[in-house]
């Protein structure tokens, strides 16, 4: 009788998201590259139940339906911090949501990982918000490795935070001198800073999530070295740093958006189609970008005097009924009388925009954006330059970077918040955007060799491909 075969195990990753949309789309797309580079990986992801971004819902239902080489396991819902910390706070908020997660976690993957005999558990992968589950990860006796969603100069930044705070360095405030921090190129001001370092709460936050991404073995950064060389060139030299594994750009070009709509898609597309190459003007904010009535009749009249076409994404802000901004019934309510008529021939204006496919569309010229990083990838992928307005999280120190560290963007504002009170007037508005459109050669031509760079990263010797497959051996267990 021939012996019976035996089948050698899948090594079983466990992925651990932030329920952010930002954050869940591309550690997605990261998890798919994996297991086509490599299929011998099995992936469970284990999803929060956000308590307020109905996006992120409607998002995670579209992935069960149309991955089945993932398995999702919903975690068991938490009772989320009081309403006003998120209003004080959201990073904060958000970091004390996800680790009352923490018992759930380990349960779950020893009740659906461990207990499978054709896996063998090997590694967490956890969203840079999801620290609190590196001890899950030494509890069960595997490493653990940071998805980091963000750049690499921003991740220089957090890990610059406890080196700070141990020498005595208190929460910031906007009017600090500039400060020296190693990842970036130039002196940051302190008003481009990400509000939660304003305070208390995120500031030791941030500090504690820094000393737990040093007890990981390694941190995943969806960028390309090329992109952020000062900043990859200072972490892999950084003494108590794990391995840095640059592997990006991790760009969704299917652009799966949680709220599409197919009708409003083909409006946009054909509209575009009509329109001379590289004319357009996209303005887009991103799933919580929204702007008050005043500052969108601002943006209208700048838009207006500016002379060019634009395609205009417009959310309505969030409410006593819904934190999330939600879509527009009639623009005519926010914006100047009589400018939809007066500009019908060339601008259009929607509610929720194919973001991907619009940065790929041969007519776009130039993308106004909030910088979240995720956008930041898609613009340098397809060429497309950038006018930063950054809203929340850390999206000033990115438009910061782009501007005065890469060159790659130009700056409408650097150090807009959300909050802030503050009213871009329309003149600055349409001086921006005809500068773009009409101007900006060197911005231009960086954008584009940014652009080629980012591509040949990831083909076969490119530096990403490289970080890639050393990752896939180390995650593997092939490599140490």
């Amino acid at each position: 009788m021939a012996p019976a075969q035996t089948t050698t195990p899948k090594n079983a990753l466990v992925f651990v998201p932030a329920p952010g949309i930002g954050h869940l789309v591309s550690v997605m797309e990261f998890a798919k590259r994996l297991l086509e580079r490599d299929d011998s990986f099995s992936i469970t992801m284990l999803l929060m139940s956000p308590p307020f971004a109905h996006d992120v819902t409607t998002y995670v239902e579209k992935l069960n339906a149309s991955h089945p080489e993932f398995q999702f396991l919903g975690l068991p819902t938490v009772t989320p911090p009081p309403l006003e910390d998120v209003l004080a706070c959201p990073e904060h908020f958000v970091s004390v949501f996800i680790a009352d997660h923490k018992n759930h976690v380990k349960d779950m993957i020893v009740k659906h990982v461990l207990s499978n005999k054709s896996v063998k558990l090997a590694g967490l992968v956890l969203d840079l918000f999801c620290t609190a589950f590196v001890d899950v990860a030494k509890d069960l006796g595997v490493p653990s490795y940071i998805f980091f969603a963000s750049g690499a100069a921003f991740l220089g930044s957090m890990l610059y935070l406890p080196d700070r705070f141990d020498k005595g360095g208190v929460t910031y405030k906007p009017t600090d001198p500039d400060s020296i921090i190693p990842s970036y190129i130039n002196p940051v001001p302190s008003r481009v800073l990400p509000s939660l370092l304003f305070h208390d709460g995120g500031y030791s936050t941030f500090v504690s999530h820094a000393r737990k991404f040093k007890e990981a073995k390694g941190i995943i950064v969806n960028t390309f070295a090329e992109l952020e060389s000062h900043a990859v060139n200072y972490l892999n030299g950084e003494a108590g740093v794990p391995h840095v594994y640059t592997v990006g750009p991790v760009v969704d070009h299917k652009g799966n958006s949680p709220v599409a709509d197919g009708n409003q898609r083909e409006e946009i597309m054909n509209w575009l189609d009509a329109q001379p190459e590289k004319s357009v003007v996209f303005l887009c904010f991103g799933s919580q970008g929204s702007f008050g009535v005043p500052q969108l009749k601002e943006i209208a009249l700048g838009l207006e005097q500016s002379g060019q076409r634009f395609l205009w994404s417009i959310r309505r802000p969030p409410s006593q009924e819904s934190l999330n901004p939600g879509e527009v019934n009639d623009f005519s309510e926010l914006l100047p009388e009589g400018f939809l008529g007066r500009t019908k021939n060339v601008g259009f204006i929607c509610g929720w925009a194919p973001q991907v496919e619009v940065l790929a569309h041969k007519a776009t010229g130039a993308f106004v954006s909030h910088c979240g990083w995720n956008s930041i990838l898609e613009s340098t992928w397809y060429g497309v330059p950038v006018v930063t307005w950054p809203l929340y999280g850390e999206q000033q120190i990115n438009a910061f970077q782009l501007v005065k560290d890469a060159g790659v963007a130009i700056e409408m504002k650097m150090d807009y918040r959300k909050d802030g009170g503050e009213v871009v007037k329309a003149d600055q508005v349409a001086k921006a955007v005809k500068d773009v459109i009409e101007g900006a050669s060197d911005v231009k031509s960086k954008v584009k060799a940014m652009s080629e760079t980012g591509r040949k990263a990831l083909l076969e010797g490119g530096s990403s491909y490289v970080a890639f497959e050393t990752l896939v051996g180390v995650l593997s267990g092939n490599k140490a």
